[in-house]
């Protein structure tokens, strides 16, 4: 199916409270230079007490309204990528519909992990070139800390809170979407998790006691085999060469790993738009904090050809070539 759908706004939030790794150092036996080699993270942004991940979806919307030329009130779905709900249910998306007055809007929550953006692009692509809807409001909102174990030192140096939004609509002139590719490993499920109402997965007890739990050798073994070989079905069926990509923006889930993956692939690290140095790995938020910083220093061009590219827990993958929308 020929897309008929343009990303025509991004919007973007971060909790105010910075946590360093200086501060670090005081929780867990760690330094900065020990964090910064392995990962490339220097800070992160950390929700107050009684903030949750739909105030921040509501605050990234709130600055892509600012910016947006269009008006909200004739969204007609709002999908919220996120696995740290303020509840079970109501859906965040619920809360945001609400929020905005959006009266005509379904809303729903998804759950993709750290590819969670790329899967609500793709899904609004579908719904928008199908000719179901005209205009899908896509958010992406994590609050990771809230769900992080500050005594374990191979994840708490690794995650920040964060929100990212964008508008999906009909432009059949002017389309973002040019290929997709997706993908799953379900038996690598039990490498990255949170424990819920289950106690075992495979038949292996969870560890975590509902606090996040990685396996961080086997989930970067399982990346940078996994996305390199994505890209390349990008490039090749969207009829495009590395040399013609302008910006590649994977999930920031470590920028060491994000090197790997380049030098995998050819794709110079000066083309890489990355969020996790100053904001670490917000999950599904990364791609559109990466985005949003683009935009704001001038990187992103109308036109600009982009492989987003998101993967994560499940295992689950997400990739996407796109011209991007946005009109300044």
């Amino acid at each position: 199916m020929k897309s008929a759908a343009r990303i025509s706004a991004i919007g973007s939030y971060v909790p105010e409270h910075i946590l360093t790794n200086e501060a670090l150092e005081k929780l867990v036996d760690t330094n900065d230079e020990w964090i910064v080699k392995r990962t490339g993270i220097r800070e992160r942004r950390i929700a107050a007490e009684e903030e949750f991940t739909s105030h921040m979806c509501i605050q990234a919307v709130e600055d892509l309204a600012a910016s947006y030329k269009g008006s909200l009130e004739d969204i007609e779905l709002v999908i919220v990528a996120t696995t740290t709900p303020d509840y079970p249910y109501p859906s965040v998306a619920c809360i945001v519909q609400d929020h905005f007055g959006l009266l005509n809007a379904g809303a729903v929550d998804i759950n993709a992990t750290c590819a969670g953006f790329a899967y609500g692009l793709h899904l609004a692509n579908g719904l928008i070139s199908s000719g179901l809807h005209k205009k899908i409001l896509v958010i992406a909102g994590e609050t990771m800390s809230k769900v992080t174990n500050y005594e374990d030192r191979s994840t708490c140096i690794l995650f920040g809170d964060g929100a990212g939004a964008a508008i999906v609509e009909y432009d059949a002139e002017h389309p973002s979407f040019d290929a997709t590719v997706l993908g799953s490993e379900g038996s690598g499920g039990k490498h990255v998790y949170r424990a819920g109402l289950a106690t075992a997965i495979g038949g292996m007890p969870l560890e975590g006691e509902g606090k996040i739990y990685q396996n961080g050798r086997e989930v970067y073994k399982w990346a940078v085999r996994t996305v390199p070989e994505g890209i390349s079905k990008l490039l090749q069926d969207s009829g495009t060469t590395v040399e013609e990509l302008d910006w590649f923006v994977p999930h920031s889930a470590n920028l060491k790993m994000i090197d790997s993956i380049c030098e995998k692939t050819g794709i110079p690290a000066e083309r890489t738009l990355t969020s996790a140095e100053y904001y670490g790995n917000t999950s599904s938020a990364t791609i559109p904090l990466s985005l949003q910083l683009a935009q704001r220093q001038g990187k992103l061009k109308f036109g600009d050809r982009l492989i987003l590219f998101g993967f994560g827990a499940g295992l689950t993958y997400a990739g996407l070539m796109l011209k991007w929308g946005v009109q300044e």
